[in-house]
């Protein structure tokens, strides 16, 4: 957890400087995205709110996509991630959004994707998606690996 908050100090800088706010929705990091930004002192100034959408159901209440809007789109994928980092942005009306989505392991998911498999995005002033492949099937490294990836993508996007 000491790298994501060492991260998650960084973009607390860069947000609180610029007035700037974010919200997050993750799925196969659990909630350490949020938590490691939540962690810095002063959080309440950037850090709006997201959720831990890891099922239809949460995608569905929390981040209000239907199954209709999902159809052509898969889980674990960059449009998909996209489409979460913009919807948990309007949803939170924020300046940011971050989201992961991903399978951890120790085996893949159910749409072919390998344990260590992630795709990442942020809506905002700039837009990025990435996946990462870690090759890896320790569920916890791997949920380490893609928060403090997400969290580096986010500090790009912010230093551009």
């Amino acid at each position: 957890m000491k790298e994501l908050v060492g991260i998650a100090e960084k973009i607390a800088i860069k947000l609180i400087e610029r007035k700037q706010t974010i919200a997050i929705a993750e799925s196969s990091t659990g909630g350490l995205i949020s938590a490691a930004l939540l962690s810095v002192p002063g959080a309440s100034a950037y850090f709006l709110g997201g959720g831990v959408v890891y099922t239809r159901d949460a995608r569905r209440i929390l981040m209000d996509i239907s199954d209709e809007a999902m159809k052509g789109l898969r889980s674990a994928s960059e449009p998909y991630a996209k489409l979460l980092a913009n919807q948990v942005r309007q949803r939170f009306s924020t300046d940011w959004g971050l989201s992961e989505t991903g399978a951890t392991g120790p085996t893949g998911n159910r749409y072919g994707d390998a344990a260590g498999h992630s795709c990442m995005a942020v809506a905002g002033p700039q837009q990025q998606v990435i996946t990462l492949e870690t090759g890896s099937a320790d569920r916890q490294a791997n949920m380490q690996k893609f928060a403090s990836t997400a969290l580096n993508l986010l500090l790009e996007n912010l230093s551009k």
